[in-house]
């Protein structure tokens, strides 16, 4: 692990227990990811790739083996301390939005940092000039039921970036769009992820998105199957590091 890496996953497995009954879903997997990069998770379904997610985000536990997020060991940490983490460094969006139905665009946006102590109306102002980035000024105040599923997406992504994470993790950011709304969203994701320098972390479907990261691992079977660099000066700067 270098100076740069903001992710490492060393040795990590993750089996599930049902009865007598046990299935293994992630081998043995390693790899590390360098600050400020892109990197698409693919692979079929069932290769384990939103559960490989879900064990970099601190949203589970594995088996065996480690997760180091930004120097810190997070795999062992208890949920309250794992909770903290995502607070403070992770960001998330999800295929489905996940947003509060209740709440307005601007509300749903605020929710990560509203319960850190931070004055209303920085957290307010934030959230608005978030909202107007991904072109939903004039939403602010809509609530879901009342916004498009690109619309919704948007908010997600606002939300997603509002306490300015150290690494975004996407689950199929585009999986329930059409193309033009997907290929938008796609290009917001990226937007965001480069004047905020936030590491990106996608699973997806999707080879065009795939190819559009700066990384690309493919999983099969749990086991990483390859593991390749689109952008060579990315690899570069990442091989001269180490």
């Amino acid at each position: 692990m270098t100076n740069n890496t903001i992710l490492a996953i060393e040795n990590l497995t993750k089996t599930f227990k049902s009865g007598d009954h046990s299935l293994t879903v992630l081998h043995d997997v390693t790899f590390s990811i360098e600050k400020g990069i892109s990197c698409a998770i693919v692979g079929p379904s069932g290769s384990g790739k939103t559960t490989l997610l879900g064990l970099c985000a601190g949203l589970d536990k594995p088996t065996s083996g480690s997760v180091t997020l930004n120097n810190q060991e997070i795999s062992g940490y208890s949920e309250s301390q794992q909770s903290k983490i995502r607070n403070e460094q992770i960001g998330f969006v999800f295929q489905s939005f996940q947003l509060i139905p209740t709440l307005t665009a601007l509300e749903n946006v605020m929710v990560p940092i509203e319960l850190r102590g931070l004055a209303y109306k920085h957290v307010e102002q934030r959230a608005l000039d978030l909202l107007e980035s991904v072109g939903l000024a004039k939403r602010t105040h809509h609530y879901p039921n009342q916004l498009s599923g690109g619309e919704q997406q948007r908010v997600g992504l606002a939300r997603a970036f509002i306490h300015q994470p150290e690494v975004l993790f996407a689950d199929e950011p585009t999986g329930n769009l059409d193309g033009d709304t997907g290929t938008q969203i796609e290009q917001l994701l990226f937007d965001l992820n480069q004047k905020q320098g936030t590491t990106l972390v996608i699973v997806t479907h999707d080879k065009e998105l795939a190819q559009q990261c700066d990384r690309i691992i493919e999983l099969k079977n749990g086991r990483i199957e390859s593991d390749s660099y689109v952008n060579a000066k990315k690899q570069d700067a990442h091989l001269n590091i180490a």
